[in-house]
Order: structure tokens, then sequence, then C-alpha cells
């Protein structure tokens, strides 16, 4: 599955280059949780649209993705930003983690839940989440995407057993997608 999964998204960043650069609104909303200058880690992060807004506002980050291309597109961004942001090929069937410890895990669209595990444990003492993922009812309006990449209801909560959520909802966001949206605190006990 993992090279039919980069080659998929090789392809996709080839072909379509990156389907926006502006920064996720959740993520914006957020943005006054994070501490100062944190590291971030930006999984599944693609072609950057979130880890250069987060570099824009003084935040040292980290995407680790699947896609050469897809980081590839996100360090021709950073240097049109003026901005500097670390990238790790990284499949995460197969590859260990990122070490931490990371001040904040971004996690938008991207989806292995058996990963959670190990945000818990690369996060620093009180470090942060910020996760988003579309949930099923997200196919009444949206063709993408399919089944199997999202969240059945309620399923978000589950998957942040344990965690201290700071924000957490479920509904239309206004970028017109059914999402399950987080800001959550690490368990203390890992």
């Amino acid at each position: 599955m993992s090279e039919v999964e980069r080659e998929h998204w090789d392809h996709r960043y080839a072909t379509e280059g990156p389907r926006t650069t502006d920064p996720a609104a959740f993520l914006v909303e957020v943005a006054d949780y994070l501490p100062a200058g944190a590291r971030v880690l930006d999984v599944g992060g693609g072609s950057g649209r979130n880890a250069i807004w987060l570099a824009r506002h003084g935040h040292q980050v980290t995407i680790a993705d699947i896609s050469e291309t897809g980081l590839e597109l996100a360090r021709e961004a950073a240097v049109a930003a003026g901005v500097e942001v670390h990238t790790i090929l990284l499949d995460f069937d197969e590859d260990p983690f990122p070490p931490g410890p990371w001040d904040v895990i971004v996690d938008f669209h991207f989806i292995k839940r058996y990963l959670f595990r190990s945000f818990g444990e690369a996060l620093r003492p009180g470090g942060l989440l910020v996760f988003c993922r579309a949930t099923l009812r997200n196919l009444e309006r949206n063709e993408r995407p399919p089944r199997p990449f999202l969240l059945e209801p309620g399923e978000g909560w589950d998957l942040l057993e344990g965690w201290e959520l700071l924000i957490a909802r479920e509904g239309w966001s206004v970028e017109e997608r059914h999402e399950f949206e987080a800001l959550a605190r690490a368990p203390k006990s890992r």
C-alpha cells in the first residue's frame, strides 16, 4: 500500500499542484493557543499550506510526508515566502515516527488511526495536537475523500480518549466539509 500511496500523491501533486496555499481555517482559529516559537510537526503536510503559515508566525516547522513531490512544492513555497521549513520524506506505515519532543503536532486531512499513540508519546508534556478530519457525513456534499479515509460518527472523540480536549466539535466547517476538529493536550500518562 505504501508505494501505491506514494505514487498516488506524487502524481496528484505533479499534475494538480497544491489545492490551496491558504492555511486551514481551524488552524488559524486555534493559533493563539500555540506556544510562541513552538517546535511543530505537520503530519502528512504535503505541499506545506499549514507549515508555511506556521513558519510565518514564528514557529519551527517540520513537515513529514510520503510524497517527495509534495515536499518539493513545500520547500519552494517556503523559499518564496522567505521562511524556513524542514521536510522529512516519511512513510508512516514503515518508518519510525519523527522523534520529539514536539510542542505541537498538526494533522489536517490525514488519517492513520494508529498514530494517535505516537502523537501522545512524541509530544512534550503539555504538548498540543491540532487535528481535523472529514467525517462520513462529508459525502453528502463532497465526493472526496472516499469512505475508507473518513471518520465514523463520534470516532474523533474515541481517537482522543484520555486527551484533554480544549476544543472538540463535529459539523460543517467554513471550508464546506463535515469535519471533526480538535485541539487537544497530550495525555498525562503515556
